[in-house]
């Protein structure tokens, strides 16, 4: 693998870098602002105003919190911090285009809407968004230095919806793939993988890479019609990025099972066929039966990291990122985050949780001596 920049021998196994700025507190939509007139805003308030319950920005500041205040509860062994910086417009510029960045610029210090799905921003959002960016980078460089195996940014605003020309689901600027072109550009990473796990399909994510044929995108996800609608089985690239683009779609309410056969049956084979040089992941915690949308446990998550680091120590040198996505209960959010990095740090790869075994199981070891284990007279 040829590089811009030097790489360094592999990083000691099972050690973990988290990067974070606490600048990614300043997007705070707030609906009882005063929003830029406008089509989108009159729409949006009549939106808002026909729902049966007050509505709140989902994606708010202390989903971060909530992490960190979990991991200082609960600290691990092999966890260290590093601080984000913002990603620079020519950073962001390699995955948006240079007409999109400027209007969003010109947001700085304003409340907006930017779609109808009520992505919007707050007078410190953008810079917020360029942290978060940022940040993605700052755990990319922080293994390919070797300084770490793995990192993980835990980072907000998300950004797998973004494309190019167009904010969408909370998501300003695409993190995961300002990662993947620096990865490339900088390190040069001649081939990057994307996993994207977050419940919602990663329509910017795979639009951004869509003819790319060094950059393997797999997206699980809850299929359509389930926001953002995209991410059929045919969705599959176009030109010679052909077939770098793999969707599986889950149907409501998969769990651990589906999604461990889905990594054994597709995603380890496509990487052993890609051998890529870095693996990026969208780390959404919304498929947590608490999001009500699937059924993966913390096991689950931990599980499938176990499979994404044997992949990576396999390949790249144990060379792993996870940049956070979605997730908006806080108590599933934190405890996920917690159980990915808990495999990362060395901790045992758990198996996946069969709901409902451990308590039928408990259930027939009371009832035992009742009617099973004696004979009726």
């Amino acid at each position: 693998m040829s590089s811009a920049r030097e790489n360094t021998v592999a990083a000691p196994t099972d050690t973990v870098t988290v990067v974070y700025d606490e600048r990614v507190l300043a997007h705070q939509p707030d609906t009882n602002a005063a929003f830029l007139p406008g089509r989108m805003d009159k729409r949006i308030r009549q939106i808002i105003a026909g729902l049966d319950v007050p509505w709140k920005y989902p994606e708010h500041p202390g989903r971060v919190t909530a992490i960190r205040s979990l991991l200082e509860q609960s600290p691990l062994p092999g966890l260290s911090w590093r601080s984000g910086r913002a990603a620079t417009q020519e950073e962001l510029a390699q995955v948006h285009t240079a007409h999109y960045l400027s209007d969003i610029f010109r947001l700085r210090g304003q409340n907006a809407w930017l779609d109808v799905d009520t992505t919007a921003v707050s007078p410190g959002s953008v810079e917020a968004a360029e942290v978060a960016a940022g940040c993605a980078l700052e755990a990319v460089d922080a293994v390919m230095e070797g300084a770490t195996e793995t990192a993980f940014a835990v980072v907000r605003p998300p950004g797998h919806h973004a494309e190019p020309v167009r904010a969408r689901g909370f998501c300003l600027f695409n993190n995961v793939a300002v990662a993947a072109t620096h990865a490339q550009t900088e390190w040069g990473c001649q081939r990057v993988m994307i996993v994207d796990w977050d419940a919602h399909h990663g329509n910017g994510t795979q639009d951004i890479f869509w003819a790319d044929p060094d950059v393997l995108f797999i997206d699980l996800h809850r299929a359509a019609p389930f926001y953002p609608g995209s991410g059929t089985l045919e969705e599959v690239g176009a030109g010679i990025g052909e077939g770098s683009t793999v969707n599986i779609p889950m149907p409501d309410g998969a769990g651990d099972l589906a999604y461990l056969k889905a990594f054994n049956d597709i995603i380890v084979p496509a990487a052993d066929w890609f051998s890529p040089d870095l693996i990026l992941v969208s780390a959404g915690f919304d498929p947590h039966r608490f999001d009500l949308a699937l059924d993966v446990s913390y096991q689950g998550f931990g599980a499938m990291t176990g499979v994404l680091r044997q992949l990576a120590r396999r390949h790249c040198q144990g060379r792993l990122v996870f940049v956070l996505e979605g997730g908006y209960n806080l108590e599933s959010l934190a405890n996920g985050v917690h159980a990915v990095l808990q495999v990362l740090t060395g901790g045992e790869v758990p198996p996946p949780l069969v709901r409902g075994m451990a308590e039928v199981e408990a259930a027939a070891a009371f009832h035992r001596e009742a009617f099973l284990d004696t004979e009726r007279n």
